[in-house]
């Protein structure tokens, strides 16, 4: 009996252990307009590889972070990557760490707050490097990269300029105080897609600066009773907003209800987009179509 205990003591000592230094490791892959399909890695204790990552003060800087069960390379990064250096010459650092995002949910949950502050200390460092601009940084991520970058802002006492969370876990987060909230970043922007249903992904609360509800937040067009299509159409979006010809805005919603029976007519706000500030604030309905550019 005395051994269980112990062996079960161990267990969970060890677990909690690695949750705690899951954000060790992390990796971060570079992409410029320089380096389109080649990335250049960074390596933490490698100062040599900030050096040659192409990271410069002169361009804004993105970073990107994915969800559960997801890499760097599944198709939210290469979408989103492509069209920010399509249409912005701009530093794109993608994160990984699907070492941890490939656990059982619970496991990667747990994980968020060390990965979320990994990432904050990457920033620091090229801050140190004179690398990037705090005013020159939007962090941008998915599912529950969405919370991992909200710590990642945290990490950084809320100066990063802009954070965009798109379709943030709602499972295990509704009163979580971790969770992504307005004050991670100068201006937070959170674009909901799946936020509604017995098996949806998202989160319903309104938690940024502006919440945007495309086509009232669930059941987006064209992907039927697909909760992941609904939920992956938040990536979709924010990568058509990068459009030069960006369309995609909303009108202001007083209410809940007012968003879920499509009657909001309040000031318009363009979704998405590259801007490090807006003027609006609350919750905003985006009407879509089914497909690219929407």
């Amino acid at each position: 009996m005395f051994k269980a205990l112990f062996l079960f003591a161990v267990c969970v000592h060890t677990a909690t252990a690695n949750e705690q230094r899951s954000g060790s490791a992390n990796r971060y892959f570079v992409y410029t307009r320089g380096n389109f399909n080649d990335p250049r890695e960074i390596i933490v204790n490698d100062l040599t590889t900030i050096t040659e990552s192409g990271v410069e003060l002169t361009r804004d800087t993105v970073v990107i972070v994915h969800g559960h069960k997801s890499t760097a390379f599944n198709s939210l990064n290469p979408t989103v990557k492509n069209a920010y250096l399509q249409n912005f010459d701009v530093n794109v650092i993608v994160v990984d760490w699907s070492a941890v995002a490939r656990l059982d949910y619970k496991l990667s949950v747990a994980s968020v707050a060390s990965v979320g502050a990994a990432v904050g200390d990457l920033i620091s460092l090229l801050l140190d490097a004179n690398r990037v601009d705090l005013r020159r940084i939007h962090l941008v991520g998915f599912n529950l990269g969405a919370h991992v970058v909200g710590f990642a802002g945290r990490r950084l006492q809320g100066r990063v300029a802009r954070i965009t969370g798109l379709d943030p876990s709602g499972k295990q987060w509704d009163n979580n105080s971790g969770r992504l909230s307005a004050s991670d970043a100068q201006y937070v922007e959170v674009i909901h897609t799946d936020s509604e249903g017995l098996f949806s992904n998202g989160l319903r609360d309104a938690i940024g600066d502006v919440d945007f509800y495309p086509n009232g937040g669930s059941k987006q067009p064209g992907c039927g009773l697909s909760n992941s299509c609904s939920h992956n159409r938040a990536w979709e979006l924010f990568a058509a907003t990068l459009r030069e010809d960006n369309e995609l805005s909303g009108n202001s919603c007083s209410t809940f209800i007012q968003l879920s029976w499509n009657r909001c007519n309040g000031d318009p706000l363009v979704m998405g987009d590259h801007q490090f500030s807006k003027p609006g604030s609350g919750i905003y309905r985006v009407n879509t179509r089914s497909s690219a550019p929407f």
